[in-house]
């Protein structure tokens, strides 16, 4: 015979869930816990970093016309930054990555083009008066290179480039220390950080500057990060940004010779062919001579500038990237001769 169901009722053995007890203990809890934190908030006095903001907040700075101002620390006036730029002689290898593998490349033949910003940012750097010598006081580190001149200039190849890289990375115990976040590099040609070829396994973290944040033109990836890394405008020769007078003084555009022009070389792509061919069909409109980094067909400095101010339109059609330093110094050219143009007819 089998045995009799059991019944279980649903809230037979349920307990409330909240009592009004337990309503009366919470209570006595929280007003415990809101006394005993403003008796030890009153036994203990203020923290400093407390007091700064308590005093930022009530000596806060205006101009004359009643506009807040920034406070003298953090992004104001006076900035609170420390910065260690590496000694080229404190990490063997490093200064392959400056002057080559036997020093013959000096800085200043560096200093040209779209290269001169690794050596102007260095420059600055080591002049600037957030400069710190001591590393345990650093919040930045400034690692100086000049591997693109270098490559150009026959001082390292890319093997050599990327072996000396990883050797003076191994060399940093502060690199190690952050993973490399709080390192600076410079990349200012078009080939951006892909000059080192493992740029993903050793600088992946590291903080970036380049003129190029699109680098996937014949690479897997990019190396740019927007989330840490930081595009800088191309660099600019010298003279052409200087007060008063510069290399040379462009024609006002009524003057100008030519409707456009490329100044450039060919590097054997479809666009650029074809302005060439352009040019000889229409001499009078459009120059586009294909130029060379040596030989009769390589323009100096002044006459360079003098041909791109010689028309009213600076083409710069796509080569090896998506990016140009003539699209910069179109910037100058331009802006140069709408000057001139305005202060003649006035």
């Amino acid at each position: 015979m089998s045995p009799k169901p059991r019944i279980f009722s649903a809230h037979s053995h349920t307990a409330p869930l909240c009592t009004r007890t337990h309503q009366i203990a919470a209570l006595i809890l929280v007003t415990a816990t809101f006394f005993f934190t403003r008796l030890f908030d009153q036994s203990f006095p203020p923290s400093p970093c407390y007091l700064d903001r308590h005093l930022n907040l009530h000596v806060a700075k205006t101009n004359d016309a009643g506009h807040l101002l920034w406070p003298d620390r953090g992004y104001g006036s006076h900035l609170s930054l420390k910065i260690y730029v590496y000694d080229e002689n404190e990490i063997d290898g490093l200064k392959d990555l400056l002057y080559g593998r036997d020093g013959s490349i000096s800085s200043n033949a560096c200093l040209k083009g779209q290269w001169g910003s690794q050596v102007k940012i260095h420059r600055l750097l080591l002049e600037s008066r957030f400069r710190t010598r001591k590393k345990e006081e650093a919040d930045l580190f400034f690692v100086p290179a000049y591997v693109k001149c270098v490559r150009m200039l026959g001082g390292l190849n890319d093997k050599e480039i990327n072996q000396t890289y990883v050797k003076v990375l191994s060399q940093m115990p502060y690199f190690r220390r952050s993973g490399g976040r709080d390192h600076i590099f410079v990349f200012p040609s078009g080939a951006g950080a892909h000059l080192f070829r493992s740029w993903a396994t050793y600088i992946n973290r590291s903080i970036i500057l380049t003129p190029e944040g699109d680098r996937t033109d014949k690479k897997d990836t990019s190396a740019f990060n927007t989330w840490k890394d930081i595009i800088i405008p191309g660099n600019v020769d010298d003279g052409m940004m200087k007060t008063g007078a510069t290399v040379f003084q462009p024609l006002p555009l009524s003057k100008r010779k030519y409707l456009a022009n490329y100044l450039g070389r060919a590097q054997k792509k479809v666009g650029r062919l074809k302005l060439i061919e352009l040019a000889k069909q229409y001499p009078d409109k459009l120059e586009c001579p294909e130029l060379q980094f040596s030989g009769p067909n390589k323009l100096g400095r002044v006459e360079y500038f003098q041909h791109l101010g010689n028309s009213k339109f600076c083409l710069a059609p796509r080569g090896e990237s998506s990016w140009t330093l003539r699209f910069y110094e179109s910037f100058f050219v331009v802006s140069l001769s709408f000057s001139n143009t305005c202060t003649q007819a006035f």
